[in-house]
């Protein structure tokens, strides 16, 4: 059988709505329809030009179950300007979804619309549609909507992951404020050292590559010797003449230490461990930075004088 294919030919989009306000926000309005198939959802339409304080929404919808939507749309490549009203008409329309239509997504703002949907709460959507509109041969035009970005299970849960990250780093940089409080009135180890996010902070130990670590976990914490001047074999060499000193040193810390050479690894640490609680036993913080703050006093009186003593000769890290 002959039969010819013709091709699908793009149309420019001011061909069919020659202006923005007037003919493309109103045949959104007219057709509703044709976003909510995109998108898999119901939308009714409440209001065209919905004011929103001095700012005006292009189109104020609902979804099936009553919730205000808002669609803003340009027949031209994204800019702030849209981004912005978007996120002040949800807020102050009280609206559950954003949905903005444009001829041309941006990398920036489809990457801002992903970490939207990351960090809005569940129950909030925002989209980024594209806008096309092809014919074939002399057929009429016809529109295409494509979803550049939107919710999605994946972007919850990274949200999630996210959101619960930032409350461990205020919580630990809290930790460390009241540590380093207490730890100021008893030792200007970590004088000079502020609040960190990280899980744990640190104070020179007097040479190149050795430092006195607090350490603080979700259920425990820990201090330690931290040995990483940037060389395996140099590390190994300090760790090792500490080790042969191992008897004297646990008799002056008046406890048994754990010593890491950590083989496969480039460094080597010399730790304490506390079991009376870590970063979610906010009840217990005052105990539990006495502690670590009495066996970090202890861990330096016994290795610091040793660290002073130890061979000068060792080999330099590389730079």
């Amino acid at each position: 059988m002959n039969f010819t294919i013709a091709r699908l030919e793009p149309v420019p989009l001011r061909e069919l709505w020659r202006h923005e306000a007037h003919d493309f926000t109103t045949w959104l309005a007219e057709n509703l329809d044709f976003v909510a198939d995109t998108l898999g959802v119901s939308l009714s339409l409440v209001e065209r030009e919905k004011s929103a304080g001095s700012f005006v929404a292009d189109i104020l919808a609902e979804d099936a179950q009553g919730n205000p939507v808002i669609v803003e749309n340009q027949l031209e490549p994204t800019n702030h300007d849209h981004l912005g009203k978007l996120i002040t008409y949800m807020s102050n329309l009280g609206a559950k979804t954003a949905i903005w239509i444009t001829s041309e997504p941006r990398p920036e703002h489809e990457k801002a619309v992903h970490w939207l949907n990351e960090t809005l709460p569940a129950d909030t959507a925002f989209y980024l549609l594209k806008i096309e509109a092809f014919r074939i041969g002399d057929s009429l035009p016809a529109p295409l909507l494509s979803i550049v970005a939107g919710p999605s299970i994946e972007a919850r849960r990274i949200g999630e992951q996210k959101k619960e990250l930032a409350g461990r780093h205020l919580l630990r940089t809290s930790f460390w404020e009241e540590l380093l409080k207490r730890a100021n009135k008893r030792t200007s180890l970590h004088g000079r050292i502020s609040p960190s996010k990280e899980h744990w902070i640190e104070a020179s130990a007097g040479r190149s590559g050795l430092s006195f670590n607090y350490i603080i976990l979700l259920k425990e914490a820990r201090v330690e010797l931290y040995i990483d001047t940037g060389d395996g074999e140099t590390n190994q060499h300090i760790f090792s003449q500490l080790f042969a000193q191992r008897d004297n040193i646990e008799a002056v810390f008046g406890d048994s230490l754990d010593w890491q050479a950590l083989e496969g690894r480039r460094a080597c640490r010399i730790a304490y461990h506390l079991k009376n609680g870590g970063l979610t036993d906010q009840d217990a913080w005052s105990t539990i930075q006495d502690a670590m703050i009495d066996a970090m006093i202890r861990l330096e009186k016994a290795l610091k004088p040793r660290i002073k003593q130890l061979d000068r000769n060792l080999p330099e890290p590389e730079p």
